[in-house]
C-alpha cells in the first residue's frame, strides 16, 4: 500500500491508512526482524532490530512537489551506484541506493548538506557514511515503513 499527495492537496493520511501503519509497525516490533522507519514529518530514520533501534538518524524526503510515498514496503534491489535521472536532474553515481518501490528508495547523497529538510524528488536521501551502513545493515526484502 501507498499513499501520494499532489501539489496543492494538503499532506492528510486517512485514519485507516494511518491505523494500518500503526499495526505494521506493531507487528514488526514484536519480530526479531530488521526493518526501517522514515518519518516524513520530523526528517527521521530509524534502523530497527524488533522493537530495538539500532541507528537512527536524519534524513532528506521529498519537497511538496515530489513528495515521498507514505505506506509499508520493502526493499526490491540493492545497488552500490546508480545514475538518477528526471526531467530536472541527472546525478551520476548515487552511492548505497536501496529501492524499495519503484524509483523510490533510501540512497547517499553528496550533492547536498540539507538534512532534516525535505528537498529530494520523493527519495530518501541520506549522508553517503549513513548510507553505507544502511546499506551493508539492509537486505532485499527488508521491510521500509513510511510515515507522517
Amino acid at each position: 500500500m501507498s499513499l501520494s499527495i499532489t501539489v496543492g492537496e494538503a499532506i492528510v493520511v486517512p485514519v485507516e491508512a494511518q491505523t494500518w501503519i500503526a499495526q505494521r509497525m506493531t507487528e514488526l516490533q514484536y519480530t526479531n526482524t530488521r526493518w526501517i522507519e522514515i518519518n516524513v514529518s520530523t526528517q527521521r530514520l530509524i534502523a530497527w532490530e524488533g522493537r530495538t533501534p539500532v541507528y537512527a538518524i536524519i534524513v532528506s524526503t521529498g519537497t511538496d512537489d515530489h513528495p515521498t510515498l507514505v505506506g509499508s514496503f520493502t526493499v526490491q534491489s540493492k545497488h552500490r551506484t546508480a545514475r538518477m535521472q528526471g526531467d530536472d536532474y541527472d546525478v551520476p553515481d548515487v552511492p548505497f541506493v536501496m529501492y524499495y518501490d519503484g524509483n523510490y528508495g533510501i540512497h547517499g547523497a553528496y550533492w547536498h548538506r540539507s538534512f532534516g529538510t525535505p528537498v529530494s524528488h520523493g527519495c530518501v536521501n541520506v549522508a553517503v557514511d549513513h548510507a553505507e551502513w544502511l546499506f551493508n545493515w539492509a537486505t532485499i526484502g527488508t521491510p521500509v515503513v513510511v510515515h507522517y
